[in-house]
């Protein structure tokens, strides 16, 4: 799980451009949230390398990708869609509360 989320943080550097469409019209500085994002996922990919941190980074998981469905949601409104269909972005918002769900179950 920690190595999942230390790439994806990477990725938020090196593809931004990926990340900027699905912004939200109403969220202020998309590149800043793009790579604070990235450095979030960074920082607690890693937490969950070390049993000292752990809990911690597990509890912000959940917390960040919380935040995240702010996105997902978003993304479902006509208009935001980004030419996706509509059938694959609904999966999103399961998938991100079965992420959630993991970082969970591993909590000590």
């Amino acid at each position: 799980m920690g190595g999942i989320y230390f790439i994806l943080g990477i990725v938020h550097f090196t593809h931004t451009g990926f990340y900027r469409p699905m912004m939200p019209k109403f969220l202020p500085a998309h590149d800043a949230l793009i790579y604070w994002s990235g450095i979030a996922e960074i920082v607690l990919g890693l937490g969950v390398l070390f049993p000292v941190t752990r809990s911690i980074a597990l509890w912000g998981i959940i917390a960040m990708l919380t935040v995240f469905l702010v996105v997902h949601v978003n993304m479902l409104l006509p208009g935001n869609r980004l030419g996706m269909s509509l059938w694959a972005l609904g999966l999103r918002i399961p998938i991100q509360f079965a992420l959630m769900y993991w970082a969970y179950v591993n909590l000590p």
